[in-house]
């Protein structure tokens, strides 16, 4: 046994020594590869006017959000999931109990005129927004009325909140703007403030000049900010144009006037597929289109019977639908919540189009067709309702088909089309109505938060227009509202959306899809899930239009 233990080291060991001496021998490999290089510009094509640079001021344009982004910094911004990403803060902290946060920020930032950004920046902001300056939401003023903001110091602030609110970082994304350079100007002048038409952010980019025809503004060119404290980007410039529409921005691809399309909107779509020189990027809106359905009408009492819910969801083509309606623009949706959000639960019931299941479930609920009729009844009791739907061309195919799959079911549905601020404001807020086709828009709220839509305390007055009245989701919702936990967090929103699969309180349709074209010059482009549109600028730095090819060195790896 010893000799044989001996023998087999010998061969180990000569093993060893020739695999040594063959990966020496071996030349390591070099090959050609391409990396990017600084330099260049990218012009892009913006639909709708640009009006005031400024980020309090903004909020309802989407051609100024979009430059802004670049120009401006944040406190935070959210990445592709939802995360909470450190900006203009270097770190932060939240105390146990979720009411306060603290907030360092980097001691490298600078504005674009070289001053330093301090915490005077950030109150100067808050107060701006607090007095009504800004075009803000008025929820989001009053709740900056109630946050009090501290300074401890020239890189540090403390956020105390009224009570413990898990989203809050969702409202720190606001652009900074500077107080040295504002600071005279009363709230009520920044509107317009010489400021908007010169402003000066502390972004990755810095302001150059506007495009002018004929005394309009038809865009605006930036330099990089090479003092910027993040990765500087590779491209030296980015030019905006603005266009009426997305037909003439097409054109506009076409001339060689821009590389990029802001948007590709579906009456553009297969001309744009068509162009060989454009490459086309689509992603999720942070939109839900769905039924809510009235589960506290007596006029349909069926409503409240969760597998007529469930009949009524199987007996939809929703592949059909978003193909026919939307050419194909959009995501079948599964969740309340949006999918690669962090908080999405890919493991819930995901349903598909089954006509056939959907009529047993209704025959197994005594709905039958009796002879000489076309709509299903229980005792007298007819599956007839009213769908009331958006005035707009989309929604009104959306409801024609709808219609159309439970008609072949034998449910019996009238669509009555009204304008979109009617249909909330006469029929969901005071809950006269039967079902409604509507759009839930999650702009600007990466934070998930389904509280407002499915929680009990809203069923009276607030945004649960359904009236889904589930103690067990209620308390899910209430203690990811809470608490900071991510895992956690994760936790409690997985159960609700598997509760929510079950009960069905309403039939989620799709997720909208935003479409962009980017000329295929430009290299290493990523266009995440949006928040909102201007988020497909998040990897912007990354883009370029120059490259170079290297030689690397790559040595061989021996396998044994």
């Amino acid at each position: 046994m010893k000799r044989l233990r001996w023998q087999l080291t010998l061969i180990v060991l000569t093993m060893i020594a020739v695999t040594t001496v063959l990966v020496l021998q071996q030349p390591s490999v070099k090959v050609l590869v391409s990396q990017p290089e600084s330099g260049g510009v990218y012009s892009e094509a913006l639909i709708g006017q640009i009006s005031r640079l400024n980020p309090l001021l903004d909020w309802n344009n989407e051609a100024d959000r979009t430059v802004n982004r670049l120009l401006y910094s944040t406190l935070f911004y959210f990445d592709d999931r939802g995360f909470p990403r450190p900006d203009l803060a270097e770190s932060w902290g939240v105390s146990p109990e979720g009411d306060i946060y603290n907030v360092t920020l980097r001691a490298d930032a600078r504005w674009h005129d070289g001053t330093p950004v301090t915490s005077d920046d950030v109150l100067f902001t808050i107060d701006l927004l607090r007095n009504g300056a800004s075009l803000f939401p008025a929820d989001v003023q009053e709740l900056w009325r109630k946050v009090n903001v501290q300074k401890l110091d020239d890189h540090n602030l403390k956020f105390t909140l009224p009570e413990p609110f898990a989203p809050f970082l969702d409202y720190l994304t606001f652009g900074i703007l500077p107080r040295h350079l504002l600071g005279t100007i009363s709230p009520q002048d920044l509107a317009n403030a010489e400021f908007n038409l010169h402003p000066v952010g502390s972004g990755p980019f810095a302001f150059e000049q506007f495009l002018i025809e004929n005394g309009v503004i038809r865009g605006v060119a930036l330099k990089r900010f090479d003092p910027y404290y993040r990765s500087r980007p590779y491209l030296e410039r980015v030019v905006f144009r603005t266009y009426e529409n997305a037909a003439a921005a097409l054109e506009a691809f076409r001339q060689g006037e821009v590389l990029g399309i802001s948007q590709i909107t579906p009456d553009i779509l297969e001309q744009a597929l068509a162009e060989p020189k454009l490459a086309i990027y689509s992603t999720r809106l942070p939109q839900l289109t769905l039924v809510l359905l009235n589960l506290n009408n007596p006029q349909v009492p069926f409503f409240q019977n969760a597998k007529v819910r469930k009949a009524l969801l199987l007996a939809i083509n929703r592949d059909f639908l978003i193909q026919k309606a939307l050419h194909g623009q959009g995501i079948l949706a599964d969740s309340p919540i949006l999918p690669a959000s962090w908080a999405y639960y890919d493991g819930i019931e995901h349903f598909t189009y089954q006509p056939e299941e959907a009529e047993n479930i209704l025959r197994q609920e005594g709905y039958v067709i009796a002879a000489g009729d076309t709509v299903r009844a229980r005792e007298g009791e007819r599956l007839a309702f009213t769908l009331l739907y958006p005035d707009d061309p989309v929604h009104a195919e959306v409801a024609r088909l709808l219609v159309a799959d439970w008609k072949r079911m034998g449910v019996s549905v009238t669509a009555q089309a009204m304008p979109a601020r009617e249909l909330i404001e006469a029929h969901l807020s005071p809950r006269d109505y039967q079902a409604a086709l509507i759009d839930l828009d999650f702009s600007r709220t990466p934070d998930p938060d389904p509280y407002p839509f499915w929680h009990q305390s809203e069923i009276s007055g607030g945004q649960n227009y359904s009236g889904w009245d589930n103690r067990s989701a209620s308390e899910y919702l209430e203690q990811a509202r809470v608490n900071t936990d991510l895992g956690l967090r994760q936790r409690l929103y997985r159960n609700f959306q598997i509760l929510f699969q079950k009960e069905l309180p309403a039939l989620l349709l799709y997720y909208p899809v935003y479409t962009c074209g980017i000329s295929r010059q430009i290299q290493n482009v990523q266009i995440p899930p949006l928040y909102e549109p201007r988020d497909r600028l998040m990897y912007l730095s990354e883009w370029s239009l120059n490259t170079r090819r290297v030689l690397m060195e790559i040595s061989p790896t021996a396998t044994p």
